[in-house]
C-alpha cells in the first residue's frame, strides 16, 4: 500500500469513528465501547468465553452498553435493576427472538417455542407446554417415570462401587431416558432399552444438535459471510431431516399403538406425545406432526444438556468440599431418614439441598447469556433510546458472579441462598431467565436436578479418583460444561445399605 493510500484510508477510518460517536451521542443511544470500526463494528472486542468479555466490559464500561456485532445493534444488560426494567417494563417489546442461522435450519424456520417470536402461534405454543404438557399436574403424573430412573441409576453404581465412573455418561443417560420416557414412553439406556442401533442413531442426534446449536455464526452478525458457513447449513439442514425423521417415527409409533388399544388411554399414563395427539384429534389443522417435533426436539434439548451439565458441577464441587456434601446428607439423615429413597414431596423440606442446586446455578449459570431477546419496537431503557430491531443479552453469569452484588462469588457457599423462595433471587439470580420467555420447563429441571442429586447423597459416600483438587475449567459453547470430564468413585452408606437392598 502506497503512502497515499494509507493516508487516505487512515483519514477515513478517523472521520468514520469520529462521525460515529457524534451521530451516537445525538441519537441518545445507550454507552458503547470506543470504537466501532466499519463493518465488524465491535466484533474486534469478543473473545471466548463470551460471557466473561462482556462481563469484563461491564466492569470497565458500565453495565448497560450498546454494540455494533457487524449489521446487528446489541444492548447488553450486566445489572439487576436494568435487566428488570428489560424483562417487566419492556417485556412485550423484548418478546420476540432475533432471526439466526440455527434458527432456520434446526427451529422448523424460526416456528418452535424457542424461535418463534412474539405471536399468537407463540403463545398458543406457551400454552400448550404450559397446561398440557409440562403443567404441575402432568409432571406429577409421570413422577414415577422420574423415581424408576434414579433407582435404576443407583442399582448401577452399587455395582460400580470403588470404580472410577465418568459422572457426565451417568447423568446424560439418566436425564436422556426421563426425558424419553416422558416424551414418548421409551428407555434408550439400561435394562429393558432401546436396540443398539436406534440407541447409537439417538444419540448421535442429540450431540449433533448440541454440538452445531453451540456453534459461532459469523454471517448472522456478517451476512455477506454466509458463502463460509454453507458447511454448516449442509450439516445442519441433514441433521434437520434425520432429527424430524426420528421424531416422526416416534409419533408413529405412538398412533399406531392408540388405534390399536395396545397403549394405555389412562390419563395418568399418557405420555406427551399421547397428549399432543389426544388434541390433534380435537383441533387437527393446529396440533399438526410438525407442531408435534417441533415440542418434542425443544423439550429433549430444552431439558438434557443444562440438567447434565448442572449435576456435573455440582458432584465437582460437593467433591472439593466435603463439609457441604455431610451437611446435604445430614440434612437429608434427619429428614428422611434410611429406611426410605427420596422423593419429589420431600424436596421442600430440604432447604439446604436446594441450596446446594442453587449456588451450582449461580457460579455455573447453564445459558451464561440466556437466549437472546429482540425489540419490535423502540423503547427506552435506563433513559436512553434503544431502536426497533435490537438484540438484547441479559449476562446472567455476569450478574451472577458480580463482585458488587454477592460476597465471594468464587467461592461455593450455599448458605448464602438460605431464606431464598422459590428457584430465583429477584433479578440477582434467574438462572431460567424471566419475563414472558422464561423457560417453562424450570420446574421440571429443578425437580429433576434436585432429586437427583438428593439420590446420590443419600445413598453413597462419594471420593475422588485422585486427591488433586477438580479441574473446573470451562468448556462455552452455548450452555457452560465441564472441560474435562468428571470422574468419580462412590461406596454404598453404611447407613443406607439396608435402603439399597431394596431398591
Amino acid at each position: 500500500m502506497s503512502a497515499d493510500m494509507f493516508l487516505y484510508f487512515a483519514g477515513f477510518l478517523l472521520l468514520y469513528i469520529f462521525t460515529g460517536h457524534f451521530l451516537h451521542k445525538l441519537q441518545n443511544l445507550p454507552p458503547n465501547p470506543y470504537p466501532s470500526l466499519p463493518i465488524i463494528g465491535h466484533l474486534y472486542l469478543l473473545k471466548t468465553p463470551l460471557h466473561r468479555a462482556l462481563a469484563r466490559l461491564s466492569y470497565s464500561h458500565g453495565p448497560l452498553l450498546f454494540f455494533r456485532f457487524g449489521s446487528r445493534p446489541v444492548l447488553v444488560v450486566s445489572s439487576p435493576s436494568l435487566a428488570e426494567e428489560c424483562l417487566t417494563k419492556n417485556d412485550m417489546v423484548f418478546a420476540n427472538r432475533p432471526r439466526f442461522t440455527v434458527g432456520k435450519h434446526l427451529g422448523y424456520n424460526y416456528t418452535t417455542m424457542a424461535w418463534a417470536s412474539y405471536s399468537d402461534h407463540w403463545r398458543n405454543l406457551r400454552r400448550i407446554s404450559s397446561i398440557e404438557v409440562l403443567s404441575a399436574n402432568r409432571l406429577q403424573m409421570l413422577s414415577s417415570i422420574r423415581a424408576e430412573e434414579i433407582k435404576s441409576t443407583i442399582r448401577r453404581l452399587a455395582n460400580q462401587q470403588n470404580e472410577a465412573v465418568e459422572m457426565r455418561t451417568v447423568f446424560f443417560e439418566l436425564t436422556l431416558n426421563i426425558m424419553m420416557r416422558m416424551i414418548a414412553g421409551k428407555r434408550y439406556f439400561g435394562e429393558n432399552g432401546a436396540d443398539l442401533k436406534e440407541v447409537k442413531k439417538f444419540q448421535q442426534i442429540v450431540a449433533e444438535t448440541t454440538r452445531l446449536s453451540g456453534l459461532p455464526y459469523i454471517s448472522d452478525y456478517l451476512p455477506f459471510m454466509r458463502w463460509a458457513e454453507r458447511r454448516k447449513e449442509k450439516e445442519m439442514t441433514e441433521l434437520h431431516k434425520r432429527r424430524d425423521e426420528f421424531m416422526q417415527s416416534l409419533i408413529e409409533a405412538q398412533r399406531k399403538g392408540l388405534r390399536s388399544g395396545s397403549y394405555s388411554l389412562s390419563e395418568e399414563k399418557k405420555n406427551m406425545i399421547e397428549v399432543l395427539l389426544s388434541l390433534q384429534e380435537r383441533e387437527p389443522e393446529y396440533y399438526t406432526d410438525e407442531i408435534i417435533r417441533g415440542l418434542m426436539i425443544v423439550l429433549l434439548v430444552g431439558a438434557t444438556e443444562p440438567s447434565v451439565s448442572t449435576m456435573e458441577w455440582a458432584v465437582a464441587l460437593l467433591l472439593d468440599h466435603p463439609e457441604i456434601l455431610k451437611k446435604a446428607q445430614k440434612e437429608i439423615d434427619d429428614q428422611i431418614g434410611h429406611n426410605r429413597l427420596i422423593d419429589e414431596s420431600d424436596i421442600a423440606r430440604l432447604p439446604y439441598l436446594n441450596n446446594v442446586v442453587q449456588e451450582t446455578l449461580r457460579m455455573y449459570s447453564p445459558l451464561p447469556l440466556g437466549v437472546p431477546h429482540e425489540s419490535s419496537e423502540d423503547c427506552t431503557v435506563g433513559g436512553f433510546r434503544v431502536p426497533r430491531g435490537t438484540m438484547l443479552i441479559v449476562n446472567l453469569w455476569g450478574i451472577e458472579n458480580d463482585p458488587t452484588l454477592w460476597n465471594d462469588p468464587e467461592k461455593f457457599m450455599p448458605e448464602r441462598f438460605q431464606g431464598v423462595e422459590g428457584a430465583r433471587d429477584g433479578f440477582r439470580f434467574m438462572p431460567f431467565g424471566s419475563g414472558r420467555r422464561r423457560c417453562p420447563g424450570n420446574g421440571l429441571s429443578m425437580k429433576m436436578i434436585a432429586l437427583e442429586l438428593g439420590s446420590l447423597i443419600q445413598c453413597f459416600e462419594w471420593d475422588k479418583v485422585c486427591e488433586e483438587k477438580e479441574d473446573m475449567r470451562e468448556r462455552t459453547t452455548a450452555t457452560i460444561s465441564k472441560a474435562k470430564r468428571l470422574q468419580a468413585k462412590c461406596r454404598p452408606r453404611p447407613a443406607s445399605e439396608n435402603l439399597l437392598s431394596k431398591i
